[in-house]
C-alpha cells in the first residue's frame, strides 16, 4: 500500500489548568488521507474535529500523537516561520468565516497577489496570469479582482479563501465547516468548486463538518468522531448508508426528512 498523503496517529489534546467542560478534546485519534481523495471528519459540536484540523495545520500543540505527511513526520507544536512557510506549500486551511481570515484593506487581486509572491519567485505578468487563473478557478471575475471583502456576498468571500488557499498549490485542503454559514445554493456552488478543484488540481480534501447532507455529496470516506473519539470510519457509502456505531445513527436520524416538521414547545 502507498504512503498516505496525510497519517495521523494517537493524536491526544488536553487543555491544561480550570477549564469548562471537558478537558480532554481529542482522545488517540487516527485517521489517514490518501493523495486525491476527500475525507471528512464529522460530529456534533464540541465532538473535537476541528481541535484535530488545527493541530494538522500548526495552529494548535498536541498533547501527544504524531502527524506524518509523505511519511515524514511532522512536529506537533507551533512552528516557526521558515518551517510554516514550507508546510503552506503543502497544507492549507479554509475556516468558516472567511470575513475574519481576508484582510479587509486589501483587495482580492492584492490578497491572492501577496499569497504568489510568499511562495514562488514570478514577474509580474506571470502573478497576473496566476491571479486571472485562480479567480476563474473559483468561478469569480476581473471585477472580484479590484474589490474588498466588504463588498462581496458571503458565497463570494467563501470562495476567495479557498482561491488564496489554492494560490500556494498544496497539495492538502483542510475545510472546517466551510459552508456551515452559506444557505443551501450557495453550498452546492462552494461544492461543485472543490470538486473541480479536486480534478483541476488534484488536492485532497480534509472536510471538517457537522452537515450529513453536504458530506454525502463530497466524501470518499467518512471518520465519525464522538467525546473526542472516532467510533466509526470507513467508505462514505457504507458509513452513512449502513452505520454500525448508535452515536452514527443517531447523527443520522436527526437529519430533516421530506415532509419533517419541527415540533413547538409550549412556552
Amino acid at each position: 500500500m502507498s504512503v498516505p498523503l496525510l497519517d495521523v496517529r494517537n493524536l491526544r489534546k488536553v487543555y491544561p489548568g480550570p477549564r469548562r467542560g471537558d478537558p480532554l478534546r481529542v482522545d488517540d485519534v487516527s485517521f489517514a488521507v490518501q493523495p486525491r481523495t476527500c475525507l471528512a471528519i464529522v460530529g456534533e459540536s464540541g465532538s473535537g474535529k476541528s481541535t484535530c484540523a488545527r493541530i494538522i495545520a500548526g495552529l494548535e500543540r498536541a498533547t501527544a500523537g504524531t502527524v506524518a505527511v509523505d511519511g515524514d513526520a511532522w512536529h506537533t507544536g507551533r512552528p516557526g516561520t521558515r518551517e510554516r512557510r514550507r508546510r503552506a506549500r503543502i497544507v492549507q486551511m479554509v475556516f468558516q468565516d472567511p470575513y475574519q481570515s481576508l484582510d479587509r484593506r486589501q483587495t482580492v487581486g492584492g490578497c491572492l497577489e501577496e499569497s504568489l509572491r510568499l511562495h514562488f519567485d514570478l514577474t509580474g505578468d506571470e502573478r497576473s496570469a496566476r491571479v486571472a487563473g485562480l479567480l476563474d478557478l473559483v468561478g469569480l471575475t476581473a471585477d472580484h479582482a479590484r474589490a474588498r471583502p466588504r463588498l462581496l456576498s458571503g458565497g463570494q468571500r467563501q470562495r476567495v479563501a479557498i482561491a488564496r488557499a489554492l494560490a500556494s498549490e498544496p497539495r492538502l485542503l483542510i475545510l472546517d465547516e466551510a459552508v456551515a454559514a452559506l444557505d443551501v445554493s450557495i453550498q452546492a456552488q462552494i461544492l461543485n468548486l472543490l470538486a473541480d478543484a479536486r480534478e483541476q488540481t488534484g488536492v485532497a480534501l480534509l472536510f471538517i463538518s457537522h452537515d450529513l447532507g453536504v458530506v454525502r455529496r463530497i466524501a470518499d470516506e467518512v471518520a465519525v468522531m464522538h467525546h473526542g473519539a472516532i467510533v466509526e470510519h470507513g467508505p462514505a457509502a457504507t458509513v452513512l448508508d449502513a452505520p454500525r456505531d448508535p452515536y452514527t445513527r443517531r447523527l443520522l436520524d436527526s437529519v430533516p426528512r421530506p415532509g419533517w416538521r419541527p415540533t413547538l414547545r409550549p412556552a
